[in-house]
């Protein structure tokens, strides 16, 4: 008996001790009651109370909290009926209105969330709703958040998951798909087979002038060629003909010089007259008919002149021997 007093002593202070103070974690907050009344909030650390008079009513995580929203169906404008789920993304601002100013406020956004996503698909079309992603989750969260504010909570995002038309959209979608893929190859086949052709046309147009360049520039070096050529053999009669004139030149300055010598006018004489009579003599064999000078005596003349200077250089001859 006497030691049951002293532990009944002992627990009756631990008791006390954990009803008159309480500790309060980082990030959240516990909503206290006086005899059913709200009396405060109290803050991260330790805190008192009066035992058995105060007691934790609710307790909030002021953490950014993920909620997901169940998946529901939605028509949109044009009678397509789509699945859609989302995740909402809040935070608890004021504990004591997320305490009492709403029985649930994790159902009511929810609920909020699911009938707002309903109305704002419902003035789309099912095409608008695959490329309004961005304005739908706007527009939720504008909604929620401004009915939130009476609950002490804050709506801070929220994020379609998923959009799930039926099985025959689905492949009406698919074929589309198909189908644009398919035209944009034969675009890209049709235009590739174009430039195909244009740098076909451009090469073989280029090749053309090419050709033709060369063509005129060979024609170019032909004629000149063919000037320098003509030039070249002009250039050689010329100089053939200036060869030509320079030996009879010669040839009528060594004549002129042998008439001078002593019996230079004998030796032509004599010379004339072999030329003479070898032409009479040429004209005989190639011809049945003879020609004869009109003054044959001239020719005997010749003859003669021509016999007696053979004569005079005879003795010369062998007195020279």
């Amino acid at each position: 008996m006497e030691l049951l007093l002293p532990l009944v002593i002992l627990g009756g202070i631990i008791v006390l001790g954990y009803k008159t103070f309480k500790v309060v974690p980082q990030q959240e907050a516990y909503v206290i009651e006086r005899l059913g009344k709200f009396r405060a909030v109290l803050n991260p650390g330790l805190n008192t109370l009066l035992p058995f008079l105060d007691r934790v009513a609710y307790r909030h995580s002021l953490k950014e909290i993920p909620l997901d929203v169940p998946s529901q169906v939605c028509i949109t404008r044009d009678n397509t009926q789509l699945t859609v789920d989302g995740i909402i993304y809040f935070q608890v601002t004021d504990p004591k209105l997320a305490s009492y100013g709403s029985s649930n406020y994790i159902m009511a956004i929810t609920q909020l969330a699911q009938t707002t996503l309903r109305s704002v698909i419902g003035r789309m079309e099912l095409d608008k709703t695959f490329e309004e992603r961005d304005e739908i989750n706007r527009i939720v969260v504008a909604a929620l958040d401004e009915a939130a504010v009476s609950w002490g909570v804050k709506v801070l995002r929220y994020e379609i998951k998923d959009l799930v038309p039926p099985q025959e959209i689905l492949r009406a979608m698919q074929a589309q798909i198909t189908a644009e893929r398919e035209k944009r190859a034969r675009i890209a086949e049709s235009e590739g087979r174009k430039i195909e052709q244009i740098n076909l046309a451009s090469g073989e147009r280029e090749a053309a002038i090419q050709q033709s360049e060369g063509e005129a520039q060979a024609a170019i070096n032909a004629s000149n060629g063919e000037k320098v050529a003509r030039i070249n053999h002009a250039q050689g009669e010329a100089e053939a003909l200036r060869l030509v004139a320079e030996a009879n030149a010669d040839a009528i300055r060594k004549i002129a010089e042998a008439l001078q010598q002593p019996g230079g006018s004998e030796a032509v004489n004599l010379k004339v007259a072999e030329q003479y009579v070898a032409a009479f003599g040429k004209l005989a064999k190639e011809g049945n008919t003879l020609i004869m000078p009109a003054n044959v005596a001239e020719l005997g003349s010749l003859v003669a002149a021509g016999l007696s200077i053979v004569k005079k250089g005879a003795p010369q001859n062998g007195s020279g021997s």
